[in-house]
């Protein structure tokens, strides 16, 4: 998949604000996300020869997104990988159950439908007023691990993209005491599964307008009755905020999630500060009366390049 990254990378970047799906504008935005989602996969060797990969359907704007452009890489690549879809029914009231057979059936993907009745569990289970996403996630991820093992995938794929991985980042500072954030390739928790989120790169607003040009059969969100994670809720208003305000700075978080520089932090299982001596090497050194080294911009409304994630 490293060979897709440079053709791609050579497409035209600009971010397009109309959804027209034959306008120049949008075929702009297609080629980016692609070229985005060829990165992703060529950093992290997401994707190899002979893969089967699972993609996880929800019904919303960011699984048919992944759909779309896996298939689209698919057919680039100088690679050879298979394609299921799967979609998890949980029976929720509500729930068109007909909506993405139908999809799956127009674009030639195949597809595994899997129904379970976990709605009724959680109902079950959760008193009445309290959130039932913890329990109903863990009933998901079994489903979706079992699932996969069936139809003999290597690789999961989710439609997590930047800002769902910076937004966790900060639910595990803010919430939990903790640097921890949403990974773009990792063992399940069953360990049996590699679990892969190609849109990594990618941000929210560019799905958000890809999928209107697409105009997907988006299925609702809010099907299970529950209010969306507050906490969540509060650290995606913080952030619309300041990519509002600060245009630039959300890209700038996102890029320092690959540059974690151990001898700068403060874990004593990741360097070993007891340890340290005159003799010690370090990357950069004593900083401690210094101000970091920050891009030159003209005012902090301009925006880092995108290229920073290459370099």
């Amino acid at each position: 998949m490293e060979n897709v990254v440079p053709a791609l990378a050579n497409q035209a970047v600009d971010q397009p604000e109309t959804e027209s799906r034959h306008s120049n504008t949008f075929l702009r935005l297609k080629k980016f996300l692609m070229r985005k989602v060829g990165e992703a996969i060529g950093d992290y060797r997401m994707i190899e020869d002979g893969d089967v990969v699972m993609v996880c359907m929800s019904g919303g704007k960011d699984s048919f997104t992944l759909l779309s452009l896996l298939m689209e890489l698919r057919e680039r690549a100088p690679i050879d990988f298979r394609i299921v879809a799967m979609n998890l029914d949980q029976k929720q009231p509500g729930f068109p159950d007909h909506v993405l057979p139908a999809y799956f059936e127009s674009i030639g993907v195949e597809y595994r439908i899997v129904t379970e009745d976990t709605y009724k569990i959680v109902k079950d289970k959760i008193p009445e007023g309290k959130t039932t996403c913890s329990l109903c996630s863990r009933l998901r991820r079994g489903i979706i691990y079992r699932t996969a093992k069936e139809v003999g995938a290597t690789k999961i794929a989710l439609g997590h993209h930047r800002d769902d991985m910076i937004e966790t980042l900060f639910l595990n500072m803010f919430f939990g005491g903790k640097m921890k954030g949403m990974p773009p390739k990792l063992v399940s928790d069953d360990g049996q599964n590699v679990v892969i989120r190609p849109l990594a790169y990618c941000s929210e607003k560019d799905i958000e307008r890809f999928a209107r040009g697409m105009e997907y059969p988006i299925i609702p969100c809010n099907l299970c009755g529950s209010q969306e994670n507050a906490q969540r809720k509060q650290i995606k208003t913080m952030l619309r905020d300041w990519d509002e305000r600060f245009p630039g700075r959300i890209v700038s978080i996102a890029t320092a999630m690959k540059n974690i520089v151990p001898s700068h932090m403060a874990d004593a299982e990741l360097f070993d500060f007891r340890n340290v001596s005159r003799d010690t090497q370090v990357e950069q050194g004593d900083i401690v009366f210094d101000n970091p080294e920050l891009p030159a911009h003209a005012d902090d409304k301009a925006a880092i390049p995108i290229g920073i994630w290459k370099n």
